[in-house]
């Protein structure tokens, strides 16, 4: 049985968020708390599984509280988040500080969704509490610094490879900030992103990863080209594809296809890296639910190209990147403290 604890201060989304919870009979709300000050006496006494925590709150806010829970008694959080620009941004920092994921807040009762929201809620809470506390969560550094040393661009060789593309879900924005934060200036190939997230979210996740990089990144817009040392990422709700022309290759934002599982698809991208330039492509992926992006990669090996999956160890979920390594289509599984290394070298390969 998988004990969750709902903090929020709102009576509606803690009644909402117990509700759905309870229909699971593998899951029991042990508690609820209407701010983080009495969440965090809670934690301490209920000792659960999983905790679902809203962000704005009295007394005491949800990241104070999870910088708390982190500290003291660190397991997975859900953070509840309004889909907007500032609900991204709270959502973002507090990914940093360790929560697993987000949960919209939007959860009226006639809500067309609601039904999505439900499934997704039961599935990542079994999902979170199944795995041991991953401490994957980059921490925030000021822009323009890094941590480790930084590879370097090999003076004078020629990459035999100039498209990067990245697939991503469920734990997904540090993990990928650690990467990028982590590559040179001077990073010899253009990187494309397909991160499952909100359309509110995806621009100020771009312009956050944009302040703690030395490449320059940015949400994609059709007509952006792809050049070495910059980063594009799929709008939420959107795909991304590229097209090769003779002297350049275009970015392209698509509605199609209209009927995939997740907007971004990480298969969409891939795929279409695979069309657009073969064996020059390598394919990342990272922590996730589900499989997306395991078709793309088995595109992208069959037109000659490379792919790295990150290891199970530091996933928060080992779910996309174990469908491309159960199908043997990975290249090589690689530590997330490793990653960016690993990408510059198979720049190369």
């Amino acid at each position: 049985m998988i004990k969750v604890l709902v903090v929020d201060d709102s009576a509606f989304m803690r009644k909402a968020i117990s509700t759905m919870l309870d229909k699971d009979p593998g899951i029991t709300v042990v508690g609820v708390a209407r701010n983080g000050r009495v969440g965090l006496d809670m934690v301490r006494k209920l000792d659960p599984d999983v905790v679902t925590m809203d962000i704005e709150m009295p007394e005491m806010d949800g990241l104070t509280a999870l910088r708390h829970i982190m500290m003291e008694c660190p397991r997975p959080v859900l953070m509840v988040s309004s889909l907007t620009t500032e609900g991204a941004e709270s959502t973002l920092k507090a990914m940093e500080l360790g929560a697993v994921d987000f949960i919209p807040k939007q959860l009226s009762k006639v809500s067309l969704d609601i039904i999505k929201i439900e499934r997704d809620l039961i599935e990542k809470v079994k999902t979170v509490a199944a795995r041991k506390m991953r401490h994957v969560a980059a921490r925030p550094a000021a822009p323009r610094q890094v941590r480790r040393p930084v590879p370097s661009a090999r003076a004078g060789g020629r990459p035999v490879r100039d498209v990067v593309a990245i697939g991503v879900s469920t734990g997904g924005p540090p993990v990928v900030q650690k990467i990028l934060s982590s590559l040179p200036a001077d990073f010899p190939a253009g990187i494309v992103i397909a991160q499952h997230m909100p359309a509110a979210f995806t621009g100020p996740f771009a312009a956050r990863l944009d302040s703690v990089s030395r490449i320059k990144v940015k949400e994609a817009e059709s007509g952006d080209v792809l050049r070495p040392g910059h980063a594009f990422v799929a709008p939420g709700g959107r795909h991304i594809i590229l097209d090769q022309k003779v002297s350049h290759i275009n970015v392209l934002v698509t509605d199609e296809p209209a009927d995939a599982l997740y907007k971004p698809s990480v298969n969409v991208l891939i795929s279409s890296v695979a069309r657009a330039v073969g064996r020059r492509g390598l394919g990342v992926i990272l922590t996730g639910m589900g499989n997306d992006g395991c078709e793309g990669i088995r595109d992208l090996k069959g037109k000659g190209g490379r792919a790295l999956a990150q290891s199970d160890s530091t996933c928060v979920v080992y779910g996309m990147p174990k469908a491309v390594v159960e199908r043997n289509l990975a290249d090589e599984i690689v530590d997330l403290d490793d990653m960016a290394e690993s990408i510059m070298a198979n720049l190369y390969k």
